[in-house]
């Protein structure tokens, strides 16, 4: 075998950053073409309905497009080229990554799900006659089945019909056909996705082989610790299946200036690879990312990766935050250097900055204080709210 490639470790830094499109801005107006290859590109976009500034899944996009028409990926998941369903979390996934998922579901439907708190067997006729109902009616949303005033308990104090129709969504009987106001709407599996035949299903080892292919190609570069959180594979057998991978030639080891161990490379970013290795690969991109964002999803990756310690404390009680509600990571020309605090007022067209916080070592001057101010003004216009207050407070002396 070839010796490994040998990566400094920002080099390791900019071949994740080139992988997930954040090592540097657009050149060129975004369009909707350039959404999809986005999602495609990093393989699951996370749904959060957070709506401080722009709903996660429109802000993770914005920042790897910049300015582009938030309704495009409304449009994706009308047309069919995406659908919802559980990968780490709630995400939008190629349609063309059916197949790999569809097992889960299946899965879940022969499975007996129930709680503490709700259990679909206790609520067969139910369950049945929401299915019945919209196979009668057609799509319908959440608030066409508000039959009675109970609810169950649980975290998000649903009411019975609500967790029979994410039931349903959970066993694949039933599909996120669109979105309306970011609320789901409902339909049969096969309308959404007619012509579908389960013999199509990948086999479970399939599954994990894919799954991992497509984690290291959507990261650039991985070790084997960060493989499972990105699509929540099982950790048992993850490092035979990847040395195994890699002794097909179906990854690429690479040596980590600090790291015990080998890190690896999907064989598509061989070129990639090859100028991370050269020192060819320029940060040059400042921009706000989501909190849910792809690059800082995976906390110890983050830490071992960019030394930066994040949490999401609009999850924590006040009085145990630190940065406020919903901090943005801020990513400047290769590294994480802090936090920034933001709500949009949309109704003011106003963008209003809370907080910022830098990490030690850096001060808002020179080109971070410009290429943060630039980013700033980029992210309220997008927002249709171009009128920034609270950032010259941030930078008087």
């Amino acid at each position: 075998m070839p010796m490994p490639v040998h990566l400094t470790l920002p080099a390791a830094r900019n071949m994740m950053l080139a992988a997930q499109g954040l090592l540097q801005p657009p050149q060129q107006a975004a369009s909707k073409a350039d959404v999809l290859s986005t999602i495609r590109r990093i393989g699951i976009l996370q749904i959060d309905t957070i709506s401080v500034v722009a709903r996660s899944p429109y802000l993770v996009l914005w920042s790897r497009l910049g300015d582009y028409k938030s309704a495009w990926l409304d449009e994706l998941l009308a047309e069919g080229a995406l659908f919802e369903y559980w990968a780490h979390a709630a995400c939008f996934i190629p349609i063309e990554d059916f197949a790999l998922f569809r097992g889960r579901m299946l899965r879940t439907r022969r499975a007996d799900y129930s709680n503490h708190y709700w259990s679909p067997l206790e609520h067969a006729d139910l369950v049945q006659r929401i299915l019945e109902r919209i196979r009668a009616e057609g799509p319908l949303r959440f608030f066409r089945f508000r039959e009675r005033p109970q609810t169950c308990g649980g975290w998000w104090n649903w009411k019975d019909e609500k967790l029979a129709l994410e039931h349903l969504f959970n066993t694949g009987e039933l599909m996120i056909a669109r979105r309306e106001k970011f609320q789901r709407v409902y339909d049969l599996q096969e309308r959404v996705l007619p012509g579908w035949d389960d013999r199509r299903t990948c086999s479970e080892e399939e599954v994990r082989r894919g799954l991992v292919l497509k984690t290291v190609r959507a990261q650039g570069i991985s070790r084997i610790a960060w493989l499972a959180h990105y699509y929540y594979l099982a950790k048992t057998g993850l490092a035979g299946l990847v040395k195994e991978l890699a002794s097909e030639g179906a990854l690429l080891e690479v040596d980590v200036e600090g790291w015990p161990e080998p890190a690896y490379v999907h064989p598509d970013q061989e070129d990639l690879l090859d100028q991370a290795a050269a020192g060819a690969l320029e940060p040059t991109l400042t921009s706000l990312l989501s909190p849910f964002d792809p690059l800082v999803g995976d906390r110890t990756r983050l830490r071992q990766l960019f030394g930066f310690d994040f949490t999401i404390e609009c999850y924590l009680p006040q009085a145990k935050r630190r940065y406020g509600y919903y901090a943005l990571p801020i990513l400047h020309r290769g590294e994480l250097v802090g936090r920034l605090a933001a709500k949009a007022h949309r109704a003011k067209g106003v963008f209003e900055v809370k907080g910022l916080w830098l990490e030690p070592g850096f001060e808002l001057k020179g080109a971070l204080a410009e290429d943060l101010r630039t980013a700033l003004q980029c992210c309220a216009a997008w927002h249709a709210t171009p009128e920034v207050v609270g950032w010259s407070e941030m930078t008087v002396p």
